[in-house]
């Protein structure tokens, strides 16, 4: 055993810090002991923490619990706050990758470099078969440990500060939409889904940016045929199997216009489930769903999902050779179809982000970043002609029209593309 030097101390194979923390009933001051760490770099900068902390009166006694025993009673305690399907996720992703990888360590021993190693480790081997796990899992799998650990620091007070806040993650290239389609290959595919019984839901997915546990909540009395819009009310899920319904992702309700087009398209649906109805007698169960199986019972989420991609395969399967094949997108991939086009037209970014449903703008403009970058290119011409027309104009400003600037007006329906 080394000796103690400026309240560093080596143990065997690890390093331990003590300081002296008073007692706020008693006004006595005692030492306090903590060990377990790696280097004496980390055993000083814990130190150094500590020490400020006791000095505000915010120290926090050494706690023996574990990662897996902390985060389980997290999940248990924010079971009514999350939703069931984001809970579900959480649940998941803590079992398969935090916890088989330091879940045995105690809480408190967990570093900044203990997750920046977590999350390289998982970027390289994390996935199933010791595959590569995405960065879009990895950036999740931080932000569940940044708020169980945020908690830990200020409701819980087993942490001093939170290690997940300056973990570093592998950088990776930039992130964006994956796959947005032109025009012409979202009317390709909405041709090629148009002899199924369900196309109406690709249409209003594309023509609404509505997500698929939103439309498979739609019911016959959310949509009003006079202005014409939807009124998007709730969610659907599926866990375990089971069909769970709740509010929208951001707990909101909102109204979402319609074009002819789809209002045409719904009107259509609806015969169609009246004729199967009738043809169907008892066997039929009413439930005023839009979006339902043969027999009247809602569509499940994943089986929507599933079908998008199974169209999209028939559909490349009867190309010649020479033909471009449609891309493989995702059901959600839609709706960023529907918002980059929006954005491209000019709508404004805050229209867009009602029309989606994001609670907040800001939350568009990080997704839709590069969409934005690529309108905003002749930005400065926009500007310049407004404000220097030609000879035989008038400009903008002097008119008191900024529509250039501002983007065309937003009318209470999107048109429907031209085929």
């Amino acid at each position: 055993m080394s000796t103690l030097r400026d309240g560093l101390m080596k143990r065997g194979n690890s390093w331990s810090f003590v300081i002296r923390v008073t007692d706020a009933r008693t006004g006595m001051s005692k030492p306090r002991w903590v060990g377990g760490f790696a280097t004496e770099a980390e055993a000083k900068e814990a130190r150094d923490s500590a020490r400020v902390a006791a000095r505000h009166g915010a120290y926090v006694d050494k706690n023996r619990i574990t990662v897996k025993q902390y985060l389980g009673d997290w999940l248990d305690a924010h079971a009514m706050e999350i939703k069931p399907a984001t809970l579900a996720t959480y649940r998941y992703l803590v079992k398969h990758y935090v916890n088989v990888h330091i879940g045995h360590m105690r809480l408190q021993a967990v570093r900044p470099t203990t997750l920046s190693g977590l999350y390289r480790d998982l970027l390289v081997h994390g996935g199933k078969g010791g595959r590569p796990l995405s960065r879009a899992t990895v950036d999740y799998v931080h932000a569940i440990l940044r708020k169980a650990f945020n908690d830990a620091v200020r409701s819980e007070q087993l942490l001093v500060t939170n290690p997940a806040e300056r973990a570093k993650r592998p950088r990776g290239g930039p992130r964006g939409v994956r796959v947005v389609w032109t025009a012409a290959q979202l009317r390709t595919y909405l041709n090629a889904a148009g002899p199924h019984r369900l196309s109406a839901f690709f249409r209003v997915a594309a023509y609404t940016g509505a997500r698929r546990g939103e439309l498979c909540n739609l019911r016959w009395t959310d949509v009003d045929w006079d202005a014409p819009s939807l009124g998007i009310k709730g969610s659907v899920g599926v866990i375990a199997g089971e069909r769970i319904e709740g509010t929208t992702k951001s707990g909101r309700e909102r109204i979402v216009s319609l074009d002819a087009g789809t209002v045409d398209v719904l009107r259509a649906q609806r015969r169609r489930q009246v004729e199967n109805q009738v043809a169907l007698g008892d066997a039929w169960t009413e439930t005023g769903h839009v979006f339902t199986s043969r027999y009247g019972v809602p569509v499940n989420p994943d089986a929507m999902t599933a079908l998008m991609a199974k169209i999209i395969r028939a559909h490349n399967a009867t190309l010649p050779p020479e033909a471009p094949a449609l891309p493989l997108a995702r059901l959600h991939d839609l709706r960023h179809v529907h918002a980059t086009h929006l954005l491209l037209a000019g709508v404004p970014v805050h229209v867009v982000a009602e029309r989606l449903g994001h609670a907040d703008p800001s939350v568009t403009l990080r997704v839709y970043a590069h969409v934005l970058r690529q309108h905003a290119a002749g930005v400065a011409e926009v500007f310049a002609t407004a404000i220097e027309p030609g000879d035989d104009a008038t400009s903008a400003a002097d008119k008191g029209t900024f529509q250039t600037l501002t983007g065309p007006p937003v009318s209470k329906a999107v048109s429907k593309p031209r085929s």
